[in-house]
């Protein structure tokens, strides 16, 4: 079963990685995992170019992603589930759900902030965009 585990290194999206972990056993073969990160578009402002670089950008999305994805593949190394690592960058619900398309995985995994819905209709909620979004079923990890 191939699965796509989006983090963005908080303790939300960790524990939808632990929870991944846990839960590994209840497939018959081990999972595989497309381990993604979605960095949100740096704002482009009039004269940036002067001062902030193409490649100094891009750097800057793979430090922080790299950053962002440690401790998830730490966690996946340890319990010996591989993964495919990705750092991208755009809206990340939109994003989430095209990789899961392009790489065909069976199951989305995303870890969840645990607000009320009034909450998630105030501010919004990437993982309840990614959920009525997809076109595979979507763990949320509170």
């Amino acid at each position: 079963m191939k699965m796509l585990l989006a983090v963005d290194g908080s303790k939300y999206s960790l524990d939808a990685v632990k929870c991944l972990i846990e839960h590994a056993d209840w497939y018959r073969d081990r999972p595989e995992v497309e381990l993604l990160f979605v960095h949100a578009p740096v704002p482009k402002l009039p004269g940036m170019s002067k001062v902030v670089g193409r490649n100094q950008i891009q750097r800057y999305y793979a430090e922080e992603g790299a950053a962002a994805l440690s401790d998830a593949k730490k966690l996946l190394e340890r319990a010996a589930i591989p993964y495919r690592a990705t750092v991208t960058v755009g809206q990340a619900a939109d994003v989430i759900v095209k990789h899961a398309e392009r790489t065909r995985c069976d199951m989305i995994f995303i870890g969840t902030h645990g607000r009320t819905a009034a909450g998630n209709m105030l501010l919004g909620s990437i993982a309840t965009k990614v959920l009525h979004l997809a076109t595979v079923p979507v763990m949320l990890v509170r």
